[in-house]
Order: structure tokens, then C-alpha cells, then sequence
């Protein structure tokens, strides 16, 4: 039962070939003997089994809604009323909101039963899921070995690959979707910024954050899509788009469509299982119909280190409320206002969040605001304008999702620096607000998952869909039966 996918999983429970109550609980007794995963922070026992319950009645009624009774995870930056919601940190390992975001609401609304709140990367910030305050996740393809999932939704990710929930949801920053995705060999989707309301999101950079779905085939992360997208009045970035059924492109033909391989992507020290890997990925679409040509998008390469300018000044700002005044954690070590400000601070936040902090504040300073921010900007204007240019030339663009396989837990590179290079094929996406998917093309010859992403122009998911499925059914991955 725990293979299933989402879609087969909807098709069951309405033909009653088992209960959502039995589903729950076949999941939770997963997440219990897999509990080594780490991969939620709060499991939502008693609750998710009421709501399977309830759910139960909603089928046998006739009333159940389009995710009845499947059990979901969710990452723990989504608000989740009246459940602990904690970003992965010290600084929230108390808080219980008093409302719902709109994306998990949706999810509610749809009859989704949420099983628990999935580990994740701290506020969002980490690309292996090694910078929780509630420890490190570990993927399901690796858990003596101790082999990352990504992040920062790591936690979703290692809960989906390792058939602890039927799906997840996630959110992407810099590619927190779609790399853990390819680490953990399932597929996860980035939809266009402004698809997806961010109100009841704990926020990392708010001008790139966007929710996307973590599941096991492309055809059940286009239902997940529908439920979750929408114009929603209480985000005023959010886009007043019509949402398609998205599901509906998974085996349309992609003949005629043009798919570009940027030129500037085959990037220095990029192994040739991951160059020989996306050649497959471009083969598989060729043969299906497709045209495959060369594209330029030459400030690309700036993408990264304008990325990390603009996402830490933004935290820098959007952390600055937590101060140990309102809610969250508080520094015992207190003589004065200031210095409960400052000891909360750094007793609060871990060391991945600080130094963002550090590097955000330090580029919006006077004197240096000109120097880095404003410049960053410009740099994100004219990647913007690159992507303009190439899709007037080509409906699609084909790249590697991430320069490696995963690594282990120890193996990682000390140099903060050299850790961000992981984001270097999806921050782009995010600093044109462009959607992505991440398909899993293959395995290395260590064994690990590696997955290809495909980019379309602003609010064409279902043009990610079509050839995401094509890509998919190509590839023939090898799909994780157990825990290894």
C-alpha cells in the first residue's frame, strides 16, 4: 500500500478498497519504525486519525472533496492552527499559531488528512537538511550510510521517498524543492511566483519564496498543483491567474515543442554521469517529438552570488522579528531589553541563520546598499530579461537539477560557500519567478537518485507537466520499494 501514488491512492479509497482511518495508521506505524528518517519534527497522531474518521464519512456519503482522506506531510514553515509550527528552529520550538495558511487550508478544504509537520532545513535556510535544531533528516536511499535528502524541505522529501505519507508539501526559495527532489528520486514542483498565496508561510526571503508539491509521480504533482494554486486576496503577491486542470496534460503529445539547453549550465567540475544523464533526458524528449535547441542566457552565471545577496538581506528583515518580545523563544540571560534582544537572538538561531542575518544586514548598511543590493538587483533584471529572450525562442528549457548526487551527513564541505553551490541550476528560476519541476532521470554509480528540470515561461505549468511526464515515462526510474 505504502508505494502507491497519490492518484492510485484517491482511485482506492473511493472505490473503498481501504479506509482512510487504515491508510493513517499504516502510515504512522511507518513513520515510527522508520523514525531514524528523522523526518518530521511533530507527528500528528490523534488528529490526523480523527480526520481520517471524518473523512471516511465524507466518501461513504458521497460528499468527499478531491484529496479525501489521503495523508499528507507538512513542512513545518506552513502555519497549522492549534499545531506546533517551529521553521526548523530553537527560536519557535513553542509556538502554536492561531490560524491556518492558505495553502494548508486549501489542502484541508480538499479533505487532506495531515499525518505531521515535516523537518526541515532552519527557516528554510540549508540545502541538506543538516541545520534543523531537531536534527539532521536522513534520506531514505541512505539511512546507515546516513545520506542527505536536500533541503531545505529535506523532511518532506525523506517522508515521500520513504513512503511515510502519500505526499508533501514543501517550499522552494533557491530550489528547496526541487533539489531534494533529485536527491531523493521523486519529482517536486515549483510553481510560478504568485501561483501559490504565501499568507500563513513563516517567511525566508519573500520576494522568492513559493509552496510546491513533493510526491512520487508528475501526474499527482499536477492534482496536488490545482488544489494549492489561486488567487488569494490576503497575499498581495499573489496572482489573479486561472488555475487549469493540470492533471489533464499528463500524456499529451509535446511534438513540436522546443525545448532549449542553455550553454552557460555545462558549468566546470560537473560530472559526466550528470552530463550523460541530461544528454538521456534530451534523447527522451527528442524521440517523443520535440526540438532540442541551444540557448544563451549568459548572466546566468551571475544568478548565485546575486542569490545570495537579495535572500539574506530579505531574511535579514524578515527575521528581525523575533525578538523573544512576542512569541517563541526567550533568553533566560536578561538584565536589559537590549541584551534580551541580543541573547535570544544568539541562543535562538543557529549558526547557518546568523551568518545570513550577518551577510543580509551587512548589504543593506549604509554605504555598501549601492555596492551589493542595488547591484543584485540589476543583475536579477537582466536575468529576467535572459529568460525573455529565450523563450521567444523555445517553449521549454532542459537542465540538471543539481551538480551532484547527495552526499553524506560528515562528507559536506565546511566552506559555507561551496555548500551553496547545490543551488546553482534552481536559484535561477527563482530570481525570474519562473516555475520548475525536477524529474528523477536516473541513478549514479553510487546508487543515488539524479533528476533533470525542466523551466517554462511565468504560469505555464502545464507545459512542466506535459514533458515532465514524457520525461518520466522515458526515464523508467527505479522507484524506492523500502527503506534501504
Amino acid at each position: 500500500m505504502h508505494t502507491l501514488s497519490l492518484y492510485d491512492v484517491q482511485q482506492s479509497l473511493l472505490s473503498k478498497k481501504f479506509s482512510s482511518v487504515e491508510l493513517t495508521k499504516y502510515f504512522l506505524d511507518r513513520i515510527k519504525k522508520f523514525s531514524k528518517l528523522n523526518a518530521f519534527i511533530t507527528v500528528c497522531e490523534e488528529k490526523a486519525l480523527l480526520s481520517a474518521q471524518e473523512s471516511d464519512e465524507k466518501i461513504a456519503d458521497g460528499t468527499a472533496g478531491e484529496l479525501e482522506g489521503i495523508p499528507l506531510g507538512i513542512k513545518d514553515l506552513f502555519l497549522t492552527k492549534g499545531v506546533r509550527t517551529t521553521a526548523g528552529s530553537k527560536m519557535l520550538y513553542n509556538f502554536i499559531p492561531p490560524y491556518e495558511s492558505t495553502v494548508s487550508q486549501r489542502l484541508l478544504d480538499a479533505g487532506a488528512v495531515f499525518i505531521g509537520k515535516t523537518n526541515m532545513d532552519e527557516f528554510a535556510m540549508g540545502s541538506a537538511n543538516i541545520t534543523s535544531y531537531y536534527g539532521n533528516v536522513i534520506s531514505p536511499w541512505g539511512v546507515d550510510e546516513k545520506l542527505v535528502p536536500g533541503g531545505s524541505s529535506g523532511g518532506s522529501a525523506s517522508a515521500v521517498a520513504g513512503h511515510l505519507c502519500v505526499a508533501a508539501i514543501g517550499s522552494d526559495t533557491g530550489g528547496s524543492v526541487r533539489q531534494p527532489a533529485a536527491f531523493s528520486g521523486i519529482v517536486g514542483l515549483k510553481p510560478t511566483y504568485g501561483r501559490c498565496s504565501r499568507y500563513g508561510m513563516v517567511a525566508f526571503a519573500s520576494s522568492l519564496d513559493q509552496a510546491g508539491p513533493l510526491t512520487k509521480t508528475v501526474r499527482d504533482a499536477a492534482i496536488f498543483l490545482k488544489i494549492i494554486a489561486g488567487y488569494d486576496e490576503k497575499d498581495s503577491t499573489s496572482a489573479r491567474q486561472s488555475v487549469s486542470d493540470f492533471a489533464s496534460f499528463v500524456g499529451q503529445s509535446i511534438k513540436g515543442l522546443k525545448v532549449g539547453i542553455p550553454k552557460e549550465w555545462r558549468i566546470d567540475g560537473m560530472s559526466d554521469e550528470i552530463i550523460d544523464f541530461w544528454k538521456k533526458g534530451e534523447t527522451i524528449l527528442k524521440e517523443a517529438g520535440a526540438e532540442i535547441i541551444d540557448v544563451s542566457l549568459p548572466y546566468s552565471k551571475y544568478a548565485l552570488p546575486a542569490y545570495y545577496i537579495i535572500a539574506p538581506a530579505e531574511a535579514s528583515a524578515n527575521l528581525a522579528r523575533y525578538d523573544g518580545v512576542r512569541y517563541g523563544f526567550r533568553s533566560k540571560q536578561e538584565s536589559s531589553l537590549s541584551e534580551m534582544y541580543e541573547n535570544t537572538r544568539a541562543e535562538g538561531f543557529g549558526d547557518e541563520v546568523k551568518r545570513r542575518i550577518l551577510i543580509g544586514t551587512y548589504v543593506l548598511s549604509a554605504g555598501y546598499y549601492d555596492a551589493y543590493y542595488t547591484r543584485a538587483l540589476k543583475i536579477q533584471k537582466l536575468i529576467r530579461q535572459d529568460f525573455a529572450e529565450a523563450f521567444n525562442k523555445v517553449d521549454l528549457l532542459l537542465t540538471p537539477t543539481a551538480p551532484t548526487s547527495a552526499f553524506l551527513i560528515g562528507e559536506e564541505h565546511k566552506d559555507p560557500v561551496t555548500m551553496y553551490l547545490n543551488d546553482v541550476f534552481t536559484v535561477t528560476a527563482n530570481m525570474a519567478g519562473l516555475p520548475g519541476i525536477s524529474v528523477p532521470i536516473g541513478l549514479d554509480k553510487l546508487g543515488r537518485p539524479l533528476g533533470l528540470q525542466l523551466i517554462s515561461p511565468h504560469f505555464r505549468e502545464e507545459l512542466l507537466v506535459q514533458a515532465g511526464y514524457v520525461l518520466e515515462k522515458g526515464a523508467n526510474f527505479p522507484v524506492l520499494k523500502e527503506v534501504k
